[in-house]
């Protein structure tokens, strides 16, 4: 795969019956934050830049920070956004150029 940056959109959804799912939802986040790689926090997924390896990496990551705080299942959405030759970056997505 590519070494040139990607985006990887990653939506977690814990499947459980407690009032903790945005705690847990947050456990994933601060994964991410904590990641060193460009990223944008939106209502429905975070978006993240960087190499493919890493963000599989991350987003693996993210995964286990639901585990870890005691979610014991989850949906996990994920979408990527793949240039071979070329840098895919979040200044080129802006709206408001």
């Amino acid at each position: 795969m590519t070494e040139k940056d990607i985006h990887l959109a990653i939506q977690v959804v814990p499947l459980t019956r407690d009032n903790d799912v945005y705690d847990k939802i947050d456990a994933a986040i601060n994964v991410i934050r904590k990641s060193g790689v460009k990223y944008v926090i939106t209502p429905m997924e975070t978006v993240m830049q960087g190499s493919y390896n890493k963000l599989k990496r991350v987003s693996e990551e993210a995964q286990q920070a639901l585990v870890d705080a005691g979610c014991g299942e989850f949906l996990v959405n994920i979408k990527m956004h793949i240039r071979i030759d070329n840098d895919v970056t979040m200044e080129e997505k802006r709206l408001d150029r």
